[in-house]
């Protein structure tokens, strides 16, 4: 099946060919003709299988014909975060360049000025997150009682991040004969009741079973003592052929100090997190999307609908605390028929948390060992420069993927960092980092958290040892 079997007009067609797709997905199947025909939608799906395109296409086509007016949205589409809202928008406008449609994205962290004048024109399609729609709603910046179409993203997300309540009132103020999409991972029963609330006569399609995760995604669980967080990581970034990588952590002290500590040891990395402004957020985002950083350290604000085409790798650095953020997280990669890696690091703290994740999915997570390794382990070796972590240049040549922007460069984010002259010894290094450590407790005498990076490939020996160790036994 094409997409031109959809009953997709002809300038729609067009804007996707150009955009490189061929085939729909499963989603974009089952949902598209159905949305066409102006009938209410329940979609079930993972995330990575096209779910955004399932219900931008379709809108582009029906608001082809019909008159915007001002403060008077034509279609709302609600999402719960403000990269989701943006991910949606850029859709918007890739697919729709061929058609005469104006919207408006409207999120927090960004000045209002620019989005009140957007409204007063008049907007075909508002994106909005629920907290400055209802900012703008109360202050009499909008009217909804003109909007034909409303969908509503990542539904189980927002029942997690509170905006039900929110959701509701928003619902009851649109009119009673609108078009109305609902898609989530995951439907659980406040989302039901949801649906039936406001929801006429829906078609249920649902495209892989809830909470599965992505059969193009190798996932691994690595046992690991709190206090060798740090070093698998970057063991596991020289060693796996990493491409480009997102790093989730579940706090965001925890991002900054896991980013500062990746680009001490000459990663080409960068954070996001919610303590960011919007502004830094898309910065980060721009640098990783055009390679200037190929490594990613991120809170679960980005675990959903960040799409960047080539992720090769997500790194769990902290297990994730509920189980349906691992599904998402993991979700970053293994994208459009790619296939990615999923490295979860598991302490004698994550037993019950893992085992959450496990009965969620209906997978057992392989424990990673040596025969996962997938770079060859060297043996021969100049030891005594592997372990000083000596000769920067051999070890930026070395990294998977070369960057254009090799050098560590001052945040960008916002964020302080200063960075002390490199010193030879690795008991340098390791006070260097020793402010961000404290959690650990003491530190091992053998070779410490923070030393600097081997060279990939070079490693002289087998795995580490604390790789072979069982941290749940």
């Amino acid at each position: 099946m094409t997409f031109a079997d959809l009953g997709l007009s002809p300038e729609l067609l067009k804007a996707v060919d150009s955009a490189g797709y061929t085939e729909p997905t499963a989603i974009q199947r089952e949902a598209i003709p159905p949305v066409l025909m102006m009938k209410d939608i329940i979609g079930i799906a993972q995330t990575g299988t096209g779910k955004t395109a399932s219900f931008v296409l379709p809108m582009i086509d029906i608001l082809s014909h019909g008159r915007r007016r001002a403060r008077m949205p034509r279609s709302l589409i609600l999402a719960p975060t403000r990269e989701l809202a943006a991910q949606v928008a850029e859709n918007f406008e890739k697919y729709g360049k061929n058609h005469d449609l104006t919207l408006a994205l409207l999120i927090g962290g960004v000045q209002m000025g620019d989005q009140v004048k957007a409204l007063d024109e008049g907007v075909d399609v508002l994106i909005a997150t629920p907290g400055r729609l209802m900012d703008l709603f109360e202050r009499g910046k909008i009217l909804l009682n003109g909007c034909e179409l409303l969908v509503i993203d990542e539904a189980d997300r927002m029942l997690d991040m509170g905006f039900i309540p929110d959701i509701e009132f928003i619902c009851s103020k649109l009119p009673e004969t609108r078009q109305t999409m609902l898609f989530s991972a995951t439907m659980p029963p406040p989302i039901e009741k949801l649906t039936k609330k406001f929801l006429n006569n829906p078609k249920r399609i649902e495209v892989s079973r809830a909470a599965s995760t992505n059969s193009d995604i190798t996932a691994f669980k690595v046992k690991v003592g709190t206090r060798q967080k740090r070093e698998t990581l970057r063991w596991l970034l020289n060693h796996d052929l990493v491409e480009t990588a997102i790093v989730f952590a579940n706090r965001k002290t925890t991002v900054r100090e896991v980013n500062q500590s990746l680009r001490r040891h000459g990663f080409a990395s960068g954070e996001i997190h919610g303590d960011m402004d919007q502004t830094s957020r898309n910065r980060e985002l721009e640098r990783f999307k055009a390679g200037d950083i190929n490594i990613l350290v991120a809170s679960d604000v980005a675990a959903r609908g960040l799409d960047v085409k080539g992720v090769s790798h997500v790194f769990n650095f902290d297990t994730p605390w509920h189980p349906d953020d691992y599904v998402h997280r993991i979700g970053r990669t293994g994208r459009a028929g790619a296939k990615g890696r999923a490295f979860t690091f598991v302490t004698s703290q994550d037993a019950e948390a893992i085992e959450n994740i496990e009965k969620l999915t209906g997978l057992s997570i392989p424990v990673f060992g040596q025969s996962d390794v997938r770079v060859e382990l060297k043996q021969a070796g100049d030891a005594s420069e592997s372990e000083s972590g000596a000769e920067p240049e051999r070890q930026r040549k070395s990294r998977p993927r070369k960057t254009k922007s090799e050098e560590i460069r001052p945040d960008e984010t916002g964020t302080e960092e200063t960075k002390a002259p490199r010193k030879s010894t690795s008991r340098s290094r390791k006070a260097a980092d020793e402010g961000n450590d404290r959690e650990r407790g003491p530190r091992r005498a053998k070779r410490g958290d923070d030393e600097g990076p081997t060279p990939a490939g070079e490693w002289n020996g087998p795995m580490p040892e604390f790789l072979g160790v069982s941290a749940l036994s």
